[in-house]
């Protein structure tokens, strides 16, 4: 099967969750024997600049060994301005569209939302290739930009959904991470097309984040050794709710054996370090070599999962994922009933309370740290849990059936 992949990042863009998700996603099928065909952005995302070593050209090609990249300019900007960055994206899509409507012909187009626009492209690939469009989305927008207040037009927003319900029926399938985006989507398209809707979790690469002894290298470099850590790994940005950690922090200032680190970058960072330089039981710093993922993620005694009010049903952190992997307990705010509570309830790998409830969260918290033993227990399970349903072989043979059945109806 010849298969066209449109999406933002690819390798070796990976310090954005999604470019991890595709670069495995695409090794897994290739494994399988099939052809295929990227068109991405150049590596940008960690600086929010084109990578100094991919400057020069705004269009580039490579051959591989499954198939070819075309990467193109990604316009970069800013995340604090919505009107750049849907310039940046809108630029983006016309170079991108372009790359997607020269690659040839292919068996099935999928094109990953956020950006939006990204779908049109493929879109207009599969419309070329008279193949099945699969419009695959991340996280779902623009519900996460309202939520967090970054979208607030009433025209804009108006204009902004009836996009999003273009893209849902110009598909032929929508793949979503959650039991919670499926009912979202769902609510937006007629009944006879709810059947459109495919949950596919997203994956864990179970070789490369493995469970490892706590006190590692990490925790020596960051003057770790012997404490109880309490561990925020992943995108500092405005969806998270950064004041249960200092709340937290607060709470155990008087207790120099808990520290509260957070491991990562993004545009709720500086927010955070002006905070956190005050607090000497904060760790703020920045995302570590990703052959080192999991000694950082292994020298948290308990990890966090932070979703501000509303998000849950339009975005799934993929970080859990790789807490469990690593073989460590959770303790997450969400919404209640959310696909992140009921995987940490089933999973019996933490504990999950309502979003920004301070309280609750505090004991919550206390709770975890109070039984050392039910922690050890709780990061068994998480493994077991990992290798059962978050595989990338799993998440590549369902995407290969959806596909088949697709082509087939054609």
């Amino acid at each position: 099967m010849r298969i066209l992949f449109v999406c933002p990042h690819f390798t070796p863009d990976l310090h954005a969750a999604t470019g991890e998700v595709m670069t495995k996603l695409v090794e897994s099928l290739a494994a399988r024997g099939h052809e295929l065909t990227v068109v991405t952005s150049l590596p940008w995302y960690k600086g929010h600049s084109v990578d100094k070593a991919w400057r020069g050209r705004p269009w580039r090609k490579e051959k591989t060994a499954w198939g070819r990249i075309i990467r193109v300019w990604p316009f970069p900007t800013s995340k604090n301005s919505i009107a750049a960055r849907a310039a940046g994206f809108v630029g983006f899509t016309a170079l991108a569209s372009a790359a997607a409507l020269t690659a040839g012909k292919h068996n099935v187009v999928m094109g990953m939302s956020p950006p939006l626009f990204l779908g049109d492209a493929a879109y207009l690939a599969a419309k070329r290739s008279k193949a099945p469009f699969v419009f695959n989305t991340q996280d779902i927008f623009p519900d996460v930009a309202v939520e967090l207040g970054a979208l607030t037009n009433a025209k804009v927003i108006s204009l902004a959904k009836k996009y999003e319900a273009a893209m849902y029926r110009r598909s032929d399938a929508i793949t979503v991470l959650s039991d919670d985006q499926a009912a979202n989507v769902r609510a937006k398209i007629s009944s006879q097309s709810a059947k459109k809707v495919h949950i596919i979790h997203n994956f864990v690469d179970l070789e490369k984040v493995q469970p490892r002894p706590k006190e590692g290298s990490y925790r020596r470099r960051h003057g770790l050794s012997g404490k109880f850590v309490v561990m925020y790994s992943g995108n500092v940005g405005l969806s998270q709710s950064f004041d249960l950690v200092r709340s937290a922090a607060e709470h155990w200032q008087h207790n120099q054996n808990i520290v509260f680190v957070i491991n990562g970058e993004g545009s709720g960072r500086p927010q955070v370090d002006r905070w956190a330089q005050a607090m000497p039981n904060v760790k703020v710093v920045n995302f570590g070599p990703r052959r080192e993922v999991s000694s950082i993620l292994g020298a948290a005694d308990v990890h966090l999962v932070l979703l501000k009010k509303g998000l849950s049903k339009s975005s799934t952190p993929s970080k859990l994922y790789g807490i469990l992997a690593a073989g460590r307990p959770v303790l997450a705010s969400v919404d209640e009933g959310c696909e992140v509570a009921n995987v940490i309830e089933r999973a019996g790998v933490g504990l999950s309370v309502g979003p920004e409830k301070t309280n609750d969260f505090l004991v919550a918290l206390e709770t975890l740290m109070n039984d050392q033993e039910q922690l050890q227990v709780m990061g068994k399970r998480a493994r077991i849990f990992a290798e059962e349903w978050l595989s990338a072989e799993k998440q590549a043979e369902m995407y290969e059936q959806l596909f088949v059945q697709l082509c087939d109806k054609r």
